[in-house]
């Protein structure tokens, strides 16, 4: 492989272009091919001119896709689905390796990038893990429209009833699709760890800060407290408590400023 491409999705006004700034100062520190970085957005203000932009489309299944999402209370979720259009990215040859923002990178990511070859791979989502049902965790994904383009395609062949049967939820729409394929690949679960299951949990939270593991290579901050919130430190309520993290600040903030300068990280 002589680069990687990398992509997220940023819509509305939940997260910032630093967000992407160091998201993609994070994947090129830990890659060792040229990373081609794409982030599809409406908001393309600030961010770092080597990445690409993709205009976020309006799909035509839209309307479909928001009336089933109302009627599972996830308005606003499965823009996602966009990502895994055929010729959404430009020139692509390969699969692609795609992040949520509220993602850290810790480690080695050529491994995840290797994984399965032909497969969707995500990791075991946490919750769904601990009672037994089989959901991957959308926050990292790696997939190849010219393989999987039934991700999109049976979307848009019927988005209400996709979304419907998915319960509106993103991930256990596109894991599901996967394995309903016989495509479908867990990362394991040493690479792609949860801040507040994996590193920061109760009770131990109360009396030492928040440790990295050894073999972390991504850390998810899904729900509380989100990256600022956990520099800090936090004290959200009795459970979703943190010392400040200072290997946070070192992995999400400085190192990234060190890569990009303080103008775009």
């Amino acid at each position: 492989m002589t680069r990687a491409t990398i992509v997220c999705i940023k819509w509305g006004t939940a997260f910032g272009p630093d967000y992407v700034n160091r998201l993609y100062s994070g994947v090129r520190r830990n890659l060792s091919v040229p990373v081609r970085f794409c982030c599809m957005t409406e908001h393309a203000d600030g961010l770092h001119p080597d990445i690409e932009v993709i205009d976020l489309p309006q799909e035509p299944f839209r309307a479909d896709m928001d009336a089933a999402l109302a009627v599972a209370n996830r308005q606003g979720a499965m823009r996602k689905v966009s990502l895994f259009r055929q010729g959404v990215i430009p020139d692509l040859d390969g699969p692609v390796l795609g992040f949520d923002l509220d993602v850290v990178i810790t480690g080695a990511l050529d491994p995840i990038l290797a994984l399965a070859p032909g497969d969707v791979v995500m990791r075991h989502d946490w919750t769904e893990k601990r009672k037994g049902r089989p959901t991957g965790h959308g926050s990292v994904f790696r997939y190849d429209p010219a393989r999987h383009g039934f991700l999109y395609e049976d979307l848009a062949a019927d988005a209400y009833a996709e979304v419907e049967r998915a319960r509106g939820s993103e991930q256990r729409y596109t894991s599901h699709k996967a394995m309903d394929n016989g495509v479908f690949t867990y990362i394991p679960g040493e690479w792609v760890v949860s801040f507040k299951y994996d590193c920061n949990p109760f009770p131990r939270n109360w009396v030492a800060p928040p440790r990295l593991p050894d073999d972390a290579r991504v850390v998810c901050f899904h729900g509380r407290p989100k990256m600022p919130e956990a520099v800090a430190g936090y004290r959200g309520s009795l459970i979703r408590r943190s010392m400040p993290c200072d290997w946070l600040q070192d992995h999400w903030i400085d190192r990234a400023r060190a890569d990009l300068g303080d103008a775009w990280a």
